[in-house]
């Protein structure tokens, strides 16, 4: 009797390993950085040593989620891709590239807090937005917004927006990374530059 009800067990313990096995299998998340920084375009501009802190963002954006707009439906809702997304938080991504063109840009020192360096300026940055947005099923951007401030001791000796945008070669996660890193070029070349003008030059 023993043999005979342990039969039916077997038989249904393999049904559901073989269910299992032909069940769809979730697809394997794909995961990006800004790949590799362009090389610097102008000579060091930047003549003063300069701390920059760590870029902050909102707290839904302090994820590694690749989000997306669709600004012809609902663009106050962003969304997340599902089997894509960032090696880290982008406000993570950005502060490493940011710092890597700022001293590029620099004849100077580019130091981080964590250093314990003392510099007269302390450069922060809040990271706003950044998205792909799309105006339509087919067409897309990658939207980069980050303010920026200068502290030199306690005061505030400038203070700057940056709003960037860059057309997406594909209406889908890749095209959105592709024109999301661009954005970070650029904010890189645009930081330096206001920098290079805001602070005294030796």
């Amino acid at each position: 009797m023993m043999r005979i009800a342990i039969l039916p067990c077997l038989l249904a313990c393999q049904f559901l390993l073989s269910a299992c096995s032909i069940a769809p299998q979730p697809r394997d998340v794909a995961a990006y950085d800004f790949g590799p920084a362009a090389p610097a375009k102008s000579e060091p501009r930047i003549a003063v040593n300069l701390t920059v802190a760590e870029v902050s963002s909102p707290l839904w954006m302090e994820n590694a989620n690749l989000y997306y707009r669709l600004a012809y439906a609902d663009a106050a809702r962003p969304l997340a891709y599902a089997n894509s997304r960032w090696v880290m938080p982008p406000a993570a991504l950005l502060t490493q590239r940011l710092r890597a063109s700022l001293q590029q840009a620099s004849k100077a020192a580019v130091v981080t807090p964590a250093d314990g360096v003392r510099t007269d300026y302390l450069l922060r940055l809040d990271l706003e937005e950044f998205s792909q947005v799309f105006d339509s099923a087919e067409k897309s951007r990658g939207v980069l917004r980050l303010q920026a401030r200068l502290v030199r001791g306690r005061e505030l000796a400038a203070q700057q927006s940056f709003s960037i945008e860059v057309p997406a070669p594909s209406a889908n996660a890749e095209g959105g990374v592709r024109a999301l890193s661009a954005t970070a070029e650029e904010a890189g070349r645009r930081l330096a530059d206001w920098l290079a003008a805001a602070m005294p030059r030796q």
